[in-house]
């Protein structure tokens, strides 16, 4: 027995390995909206894919690993970037596990949960993923009320309100079209690259010990100070929302619901997320090279703050535009994860409850619920209040990371969901690796961070 879902899509509900059937299409507003050309050019076809890379590569270089890049490059110099490529690498494996499940299953990750799992299993990782959600939001409010205060003086409670405010553009450009979003976060991402690439210049660093730290080195686990920034590193790039965001915006593009035609559509939207997830890495990396340009084996190696960071650049590199550029980035990087950060969440509330609220109230809420915390401790405690604050936002990360990549593991290792698109042994079993890894990592993390807390 065959239904029509949605756009003339058929879906076999009887023959399929989901528990129930999905009756709507995830982001319905946008779904197949992106015209994909039948014939054309190869180019031709990678533009019309080329998009959502670049939105999920925002959660690879959001304000919540900022903290982390300045203090393992300050501290380490640039040992470190061995394991932002190695979060990297996690990251491009995952991200075409999400991309696969989106496209082949038509499901977006939420939906596959709540097809799949109990209605009380189904709610918790709801729940969980909601939290997550709000945590990565606090962590772009306070990095935009940040850069609002490094850039105009503006009071940091005052910049946490105004943030608010992005609710409005994000709802602008939804309601003029995807590929407005999708410009508007390329946008913002050619502002972060510039200003960095401009910081690599000015900060001059030393090519042979850079190229050096891109390979392991066994520092990294024999020295705990080392291990906990390196574990940090990693809990802050592979960012569970993303994910879920992942698996959903792929099936904007109005590609041919065949074998065929899917098959082709991962192929490209695989080339989508590498090519933009390497650009992250490039961002990611160059914090870290820029803090132990500038910082290492100086009286400022302990530098971990933001704010500090961005106080020290100018009289230290002796250049008069590299805190600006640097203000600039982070304010960039802010709203741009403001972007993916309050679509993830209208994806998981749909797909886990499908409940279909209007898209202004859900965002609304969504950065109320960041909002009022961050707005409360900037009141009470300030700028190291906020540090704090950011901290706790990626250890709460930490936690859910877990209850979102191994349900994608075992989705995309399932035939009977996959059929033929079904991960091959090598992917399946580097997938599992990959899953151990973070959580093994991720749990290190929190028993050392709340180690220190207690």
């Amino acid at each position: 027995m065959k239904k029509v879902l949605f756009k003339g899509v058929e879906q076999d509900s009887c023959s399929t390995g989901w528990k129930r059937a999905v009756l709507v299409p995830s982001l319905p507003e946008v779904f197949s909206s992106v015209k994909v050309p039948a014939g054309g050019s190869l180019w031709r076809k990678m533009f019309a894919f080329a998009g959502p890379g670049l939105m999920v590569s925002v959660g690879y270089m959001d304000p919540g690993n900022w903290a982390t890049d300045i203090a393992g490059g300050a501290k380490f110099g640039y040992t470190l970037l061995a394991v932002i490529f190695l979060a990297n690498i996690f990251a491009i494996v995952l991200q075409h596990l999400s991309l696969k499940l989106g496209i082949a299953a038509e499901r977006d990750l939420a939906q596959a949960c709540r097809d799949n799992y109990s209605k009380p299993v189904s709610i918790a990782l709801w729940v969980l993923c909601e939290i997550a959600i709000a945590a990565c939001d606090l962590a772009e409010v306070i990095g935009s009320a940040i850069a609002l205060n490094l850039l105009f003086g503006i009071p940091l409670a005052v910049g946490v309100v105004i943030t608010v405010l992005d609710v409005l553009v994000i709802l602008f450009f939804q309601y003029k079209g995807f590929r407005y979003i999708e410009s508007l976060v390329a946008g913002l991402i050619t502002i972060i690259f510039v200003c960095f690439a401009y910081e690599i210049i000015v900060s001059k660093p030393e090519v042979a010990a850079m190229l050096s730290g891109l390979i392991p080195s066994s520092q990294i686990v024999t020295n705990p100070a080392m291990l906990y920034i390196a574990i940090g590193i990693l809990g802050a790039t592979v960012m569970p929302h993303n994910l879920y965001l992942h698996s959903s915006i792929v099936q904007t593009r109005a590609y041919e619901r065949t074998t065929e035609g899917k098959g082709s559509a991962i192929k490209f939207a695989t080339l989508d997320s590498t090519a933009a997830l390497l650009l992250a890495f490039f961002i990611n990396a160059a914090i870290l090279i820029v803090a132990a340009a500038a910082f290492y084996n100086t009286a400022y190696s302990d530098v971990a703050d933001i704010t500090d960071a961005y106080k020290l650049l100018d009289p230290v590199l002796g250049v008069g535009a590299a805190g600006f550029l640097f203000a600039i980035a982070l304010l960039a990087s802010g709203q741009n994860s403001t972007v993916t950060g309050t679509l993830s969440g209208q994806i998981v509330m749909e797909g886990f409850l499908n409940i279909r609220l209007k898209p202004w109230l859900r965002r609304l809420i969504t950065r109320l619920i960041a909002v009022i915390p961050a707005l409360i401790v900037t009141i009470m405690y300030g700028e190291k209040g906020t540090t704090s604050l950011l901290i706790l936002s990626q250890v709460i990360l930490s936690i859910q990371l877990s209850f979102a990549v191994v349900p994608l593991v075992i989705f995309t290792s399932d035939k009977r969901k996959m059929g033929s698109f079904v991960n091959k042994p090598v992917l399946k079993y580097s997938a599992w690796a990959i899953s151990i890894l973070i959580i093994v990592f991720n749990v290190f993390l929190l028993y050392r961070t709340f180690g220190e807390w207690l």
